[in-house]
């Protein structure tokens, strides 16, 4: 049996989520496919976590690639949800989805924070459950709700030419939390306080409050970066969030900055050029783990 499972991008609560604000995360259709027919030839370490001492499935992560280059779309998470649910589905091809995806969040949530050290979990709720979610971190556990992007808002993700490293920005920030905790503190109550702002947004379907507070969370990430010593707002993400002021645009990272993708988020006026960017088409609110039956097959 195969299945496939949606990579995600963090529109909201990146750093604060992993001190307990609110997120919220997109999952977009580009999918991670596994076939449990097939043995994997390669196994990341958070499918080795999830499966013990069983055969892991053959899978393909092409899709949350371009040119030969990770994007940022969770792929790591995808991998692991897409692993087990395909090997599920060999055990019970009648299983039904909302079933089928408490079983493998159940699994996919501790390995994958087991192989990476930590992390909220956000992108494995989103490659799971896909749609738009709000994710409340309580405890060890993710307390989720479905939410809907704003119909007036217009999404554009874009892609910058290098490739961001998460687990070293995420390192850089701990280690100003140790060096500095007041100063950390200060700066990351800025970006709770936003990511709380967004989340409150989002449920109320305040598009106004919403792009207010993801500017607002530009605005901190770029402070926190500059406190770290590393670029969470990189220099052609500045100069592109500098272009959106007079548009009455938000701009920030797409998660943890550092490249990778950025979101471009106005009322309809798109970025002024994309020099240096690569745009991403990409459908949000992307459907969660299922089934997939090839075309033509």
């Amino acid at each position: 049996m195969r299945a496939r499972a949606p990579g995600k991008l963090v529109l909201s609560g990146a750093y604060a989520v992993l001190d307990g604000a609110r997120a919220i995360v997109v999952a977009v259709d580009r999918y991670v496919v596994a076939d449990a027919a097939r043995r994997a030839d390669f196994v990341t370490p958070e499918v080795r976590a999830a499966m013990d001492e069983r055969s892991a499935p053959w899978f393909d992560a092409s899709a949350l690639r371009a040119d030969g280059r990770k994007l940022g779309l969770g792929s790591s998470a995808a991998i692991v949800v897409a692993s087990l649910g395909a090997v599920e589905l060999a055990r019970e091809p009648r299983i039904s989805r909302e079933e089928l995806g408490r079983r493998v969040f159940t699994v996919a949530l501790p390995a994958h924070r087991k192989a990476q050290g930590g992390g909220s979990g956000i992108d494995v709720a989103a490659s799971t459950f896909g749609g738009v979610l709000v994710v409340q971190p309580r405890g060890a556990e993710l307390v989720l709700t479905s939410a809907a992007l704003p119909s007036d808002l217009k999404f554009w993700a874009l892609a910058e030419s290098v490739p961001a490293s998460t687990p070293e920005l995420i390192r850089r920030v701990r280690a100003l939390k140790v060096a500095e905790p007041g100063r950390y503190a200060l700066l990351m109550r800025a970006q709770a306080e936003a990511s709380e702002a967004a989340a409150d947004a989002l449920l109320a379907h305040d598009s106004g409050g919403l792009l207010d507070a993801l500017s607002r969370q530009g605005a901190a990430l770029a402070a926190l970066g500059d406190a770290a010593g590393v670029a969470i707002v990189t220099p052609e993400l500045e100069r592109l969030r500098a272009r959106a002021a007079s548009a009455g645009a938000a701009v920030l990272p797409a998660g943890a900055g550092g490249g990778d993708v950025s979101w471009w988020v106005s009322r309809g006026v798109p970025p002024a050029d994309h020099e240096g960017w690569l745009p991403l088409e990409l459908g949000l609110s992307a459907e969660g783990l299922s089934a997939f039956v090839p075309p033509n097959s």
